[in-house]
């Protein structure tokens, strides 16, 4: 059976459409055009009429009997003029006309003496590295023309570099990461210093694009974030490769309202990064991001604090709903990760018998529980001087099978500590952060990749990079949470970060009591359960009850 042609409406329309389309914006320009002297008169009439209304407003009442006595006396003199009301309709054309006119300055034609200068610099200081000598026709070259290869340029107000397009031949080597940086550098330091710059190759065009970027918002305090179960912001970043905003507040008290793209870090069963390292210099905002997962952490989830530092940056947690423990000893520092060691083996043993018998995972099996670690280098040095257990050898089982038991482990360090965390620490830690000023060995070392932005020297607390996993190398603003018992925080700040913490179920002067010893796991037994529970040789007698909490924790209350 032949097949039937197309209308003609349908096969052609688009063809029609282009046309009327192009008629269409034909006849308003012409009509624009036309019309223009009599666009500027109304533009200026309505001016004028809101000058004289605005006059009008502000003369006293006591002198406007004076003013309608003074304007009836010049209409009335017009009126008896010859030629008067023709001249009068004259002179108000014309007034309307030149204040209905244009006013937006003319863009200029081209750039500026001092922008041409920085132009012609920066061409001159390219041409070492984007030139060769056997080149029959380079692109540069001493002397030559800068238009060729600056397609496209933006200046700010103070005469700098905004934005820049550059094309450079095909023969440089734009796949190394070490000539990328050597360019990266000198356009760094050529276009400005003091702030950052994005760089977006384009190895198919040969084209590269220079941004300046904005400093990002520092005056955002902690709050509610609008996340769902299982989602943590790190931070805030760019909307360059950020597709998602979050509503919040910002300001010094909280008055103004944007959206801002952030760093969201998912954990749980489906995460491919359950784990963090956050590695900073001092007063570089470690803390200050512990303290944030921690208050997001809170709402649906149990946490274990182990403060390696030492000073009581998390005391305002102690004894709060959710806070299983917040150790500052390494006694206690072992004894509360043996037990988050034998609670994921728990937890495991528990949803492993739930899921042979065709049952869904117990519900204390699935309330995330989370593992924050400040330091812990410091319980490292203090236990290989008394030949004690190290806090990071107990961490072997949650980082290993943390994923699927809920059990989140977050490690921030120091730089100059690095070197003494743990294989398995360094293994499993997929999400990276790094905080304040750090040089690009180390920001490779820890990150795995360079980021695309220059680094600046002055940063301030809680700036800088985040990677999840294999993903791209993000700029990264934390969130202001400081510790609301210092003396240094602000007001504003202080009171954001105590509305966020959760009801004291503990009172922080009173001590929890021992410990049963019937509940009490020595290594020994332990590893003895453990290894029963792997084994499935065993029958367990309560496999849905909880071990019970480290001593020294504060015990949740339940929420049932």
């Amino acid at each position: 059976m032949a097949r039937r042609p197309l209308p003609r409406i349908l096969s052609n329309g688009s063809a029609q459409l282009a046309r009327s389309r192009e008629l269409a914006r034909t006849a308003a320009d012409s009509a624009t055009d036309v019309l223009h002297p009599l666009i500027t008169i109304t533009r200026g009439l309505r001016r004028l009429a809101s000058a004289g209304r605005r006059r009008w407003v502000d003369t006293p009442k006591e002198r406007r009997g004076a003013l309608l006595f003074a304007m009836a006396a010049v209409l009335l003199a017009l009126a008896l003029a010859p030629y008067g009301p023709l001249l009068a309709v004259v002179a108000l054309m014309a007034a309307a006309a030149w204040h209905g006119r244009d006013r937006a300055p003319a863009a200029p034609a081209g750039p500026s003496p001092g922008q041409l200068q920085r132009l012609k610099s920066l061409y001159e200081a390219l041409v070492p590295y984007l030139s060769a000598s056997d080149d029959p026709e380079p692109l540069y070259a001493r002397g030559g023309e800068w238009g060729k290869v600056f397609s496209e340029y933006e200046f700010d107000g103070d005469g700098r570099l905004a934005h820049l397009v550059i094309s450079y031949p095909a023969y440089f080597t734009d796949a190394e990461p070490e000539a990328r940086a050597r360019i990266e550098h000198l356009l760094g330091a050529k276009c400005g210093r003091g702030r950052e710059y994005h760089f977006a190759w384009d190895e198919e065009a040969n084209q590269l694009t220079v941004r300046v970027l904005a400093p990002l918002p520092t005056d955002i305090a902690a709050q509610p974030f609008v996340t769902a179960p299982g989602e943590t912001v790190l931070g805030f970043t760019d909307p360059t490769r950020v597709q998602r905003t979050l509503p919040l507040t910002h300001g010094a008290h909280g008055e103004e309202r944007t959206d801002v793209p952030p760093v969201v870090w998912r954990t749980g069963v489906r995460s491919t990064e359950p784990h963090l390292l956050a590695v900073g210099q001092p007063g570089s905002g470690t803390s200050t991001l512990l303290r944030s997962i921690a208050l997001q952490a809170l709402h649906h989830g149990d946490v274990v604090i182990v403060d390696g530092g030492g000073t009581g940056e998390y005391a305002c947690l102690t004894g709060r709903d959710g806070v299983l423990a917040v150790e500052c000893a390494l006694s206690g520092a072992v004894t509360s990760l043996e037990w988050a060691a034998s609670e994921t083996e728990r937890r495991l043993a528990a949803a492993s018998k739930a899921h042979q018998a065709g049952d869904p995972p117990p519900e204390d099996t699935r309330r995330p529980l989370w593992l924050l670690l400040d330091r812990p280098s410091v319980f490292t040095h203090l236990a290989a001087a008394d030949d004690g257990t190290d806090p990071q050898s107990l961490l072997q089982a949650p980082l290993r099978h943390g994923r699927a038991a809920n059990v989140t482990v977050v490690v921030a360090e120091q730089f100059d500590g690095l070197d003494t965390l743990t294989a398995p620490v360094r293994q499993h830690t997929r999400a990276r952060v790094v905080l304040g000023p750090a040089t690009a060995e180390q920001l490779e070392s820890v990150l795995g990749a360079q980021p695309h932005t220059t680094r600046v020297d002055q940063m301030p607390p809680g700036r800088g990079y985040a990677r999840l996993g294999t993903g791209p190398v993000h700029r990264l603003q934390v969130p202001a949470t400081p510790d609301p018992y210092d003396d240094a925080t602000s007001e504003a700040h202080r009171q954001a970060v105590l509305d966020l913490l959760p009801p004291r179920t503990t009172p922080a002067d009173e001590e929890p009591g021992p410990v049963p010893e019937a509940v009490r796991l020595d290594k020994a037994a332990t590893e003895k359960v453990a290894a029963a529970a792997l084994a499935a040789e065993t029958e367990v007698s309560e496999p849905n009850s909880a071990p019970p909490a480290p001593e020294g924790a504060a015990v949740a209350e339940s929420s049932s």
